[in-house]
């Protein structure tokens, strides 16, 4: 196996013991498309998921503050849980 063969299987192996200890991830950076929307996330294990993988991790309590919600267009959007705080809002995350 190849070092990034292992390295990835490593981090599944770190992303499914914090999901069976019951820990919940943070949602680290994003990566934005050229119209700026947030298409991926990157997990405090190192994993990166999918915007519509992300949503559903959220429902199911897998990643810490955040939440899913139904916009005005109908459609389901993720966004962190409001704090006062704008530092920590998925769009001032840092790029990967």
């Amino acid at each position: 196996m190849n070092s990034l063969a292992v390295a990835k299987t490593n981090l599944l192996e770190v992303s499914h013991m914090e999901q069976q200890d019951g820990k919940q991830q943070q949602i680290v950076a994003v990566r934005k498309n050229g119209d700026g929307d947030i298409v991926e996330m990157q997990l405090s294990s190192g994993q990166v998921v999918g915007y519509k993988e992300a949503q559903q991790m959220a429902k199911n309590d897998e990643i810490a503050n955040v939440n899913v919600f139904k916009g005005r267009d109908g459609d389901e959007h993720l966004r962190s849980d409001p704090d006062g705080r704008t530092d920590n809002n998925l769009d001032q995350l840092p790029t990967f």
